[in-house]
């Protein structure tokens, strides 16, 4: 009898793990992924800005970030991170508030009446270069394209979960901080990939060219857990009780 096939919780969960970054050792890994994706393949940022390789911004002190790592090499594969609206003087707007106003619906925002305390943006959600095997998504963060990391081709298959699991680890994160009324500028390959697993955004705003085509999207923690297929959903439970721990152990070390 042929047995069933492996989940993609299974899958992913072989060849890859998630945590929460609170560690020096693991923002320095999100930092580098950051670094190579942003400032040497895609050239959003100056290299020049970053001398020692690690690309940051006046947010990521009071962001959160998530960091996924292949497990056979220990290499960083992606990562993720939440900014919290006004979580320190001098950051009352958010990055999209920031640098892309204009591209904003006002009056669906105001619509929403958001207590600012629960709200939060998704952003930074990157995938190492090596972690991108098919062809023609090279000028996607997200998408894959011609891996360089020597892997079978079942754990190739396994790379194009890294983007949606970074996505559902900045989703447990909204739930444990209470940020659950969440932004982001997304490129259009990414709301129509969630979209297809049940999580469904609602646009925000106009697109607007802000290191490629993007546009603001908007929904709520609880409207994406409810959404999500059942194969995602066993994902994000996984992935949420693993972050869940990281994040009470964490707040434990730093009381």
């Amino acid at each position: 009898m042929v047995g069933s096939a492996p989940s993609p919780c299974e899958v992913f969960n072989r060849y890859f793990s998630v945590d929460f970054a609170s560690s020096p050792e693991h923002k320095r890994s999100v930092y580098e992924v950051r670094y190579r994706v942003y400032c040497e393949e895609f050239r959003y940022e100056e290299r020049e800005a970053f001398p020692d390789g690690q690309e940051r911004d006046r947010y990521d002190a009071t962001s959160l970030h998530c960091l996924i790592t292949h497990r056979q090499s220990g290499q960083p594969a992606g990562c993720v991170r939440l900014v919290p609206a006004g979580a320190a003087p001098g950051l009352e707007l958010l990055p999209l508030e920031e640098h892309c106003a204009t591209s904003l619906d006002r009056d669906f925002i105001a619509g929403l009446a958001l207590d600012r305390g629960t709200v939060c943006e998704i952003s930074r959600l990157a995938v190492d270069g090596h972690f991108r095997r098919r062809a023609g998504e090279s000028s996607s963060r997200y998408g894959a394209a011609g891996a360089a990391l020597e892997a079978s081709p079942q754990e190739q298959r396994s790379f194009p979960l890294i983007s949606v699991a970074a996505f559902l680890a900045a989703t447990a994160l909204t739930d444990l901080a209470g940020r659950t009324n969440v932004f982001a500028m997304m490129e259009p390959f990414l709301p129509r990939m969630l979209e297809r697993s049940g999580i469904r955004f609602q646009r925000a705003g106009a697109d607007t060219d802000y290191h490629g085509i993007r546009a603001p999207y908007f929904v709520r923690t609880q409207d994406a857990v409810a959404g999500m297929r059942p194969e995602l959903t066993e994902l994000y439970v996984s992935i949420n009780a693993r972050i869940r721990s990281q994040f009470g152990h964490a707040l434990k070390a730093a009381s």
